[in-house]
């Protein structure tokens, strides 16, 4: 069976790509998210991938977090949008070194959620290809209803769901929001 490492941001979204490739690929979880704010967060979504990959019986690797090199990397840009440069520059990051460390196939849980570029993201997938000579799997992990079964699925193995997508730019873009 071909071997694929999955970038994952959290157990919900984490859920129909597993589902959906399970039987395609021997997988192992990829949790890289130097993004995700405050350190209580990233610990809360990094418990609920465990609790699926135990699920799963998938291997599970973290990558490193070290917040302060991600803020460099998008220091600049904290006042973009959400889905802007910053975030360009974030999904590149988690998935260029997705790939670097993928022994055959690479593939990211990112293109299931409505709110993220799956057009970019799979451009990017393809990129870190290039560079790395590994094998991307493009995705839409939204398609067919993904996103209204990782709901299912996260309500199933009663997975926490966090509200914004991981730092502390989209939840003040959150908090902003809120009347």
């Amino acid at each position: 069976m071909k071997e694929l490492l999955l970038h994952v941001c959290c157990g919900p979204c984490a859920s129909v790509p597993i589902l959906r490739l399970k039987d395609m690929f021997k997988i192992t979880l990829f949790y890289y998210n130097p993004n995700i704010y405050p350190p209580k967060e990233y610990k809360k979504r990094f418990a609920e991938v465990k609790k699926l990959a135990a699920f799963y019986g998938l291997d599970l690797i973290e990558g490193p977090y070290d917040h302060n090199a991600w803020l460099n990397l998008v220091k600049g840009f904290e006042d973009e949008p959400e889905g802007g440069k910053r975030c360009e520059l974030c999904w590149r990051e988690r998935i260029f070194f997705t790939a670097k460390l993928a022994r055959q196939w690479f593939a990211t849980s990112l293109t299931l959620s409505p709110y993220q570029d799956m057009v970019l993201i799979n451009k990017l997938g393809y990129e870190a290809q290039k560079k790395y000579n590994k094998k991307y799997l493009e995705s839409n992990f939204k398609k067919n209803d993904g996103y209204k079964l990782s709901l299912e699925m996260s309500k199933k193995h009663n997975m926490y769901r966090q509200n914004y997508c991981g730092c502390e730019f989209s939840m003040r873009d959150l908090l902003q929001k809120k009347p």
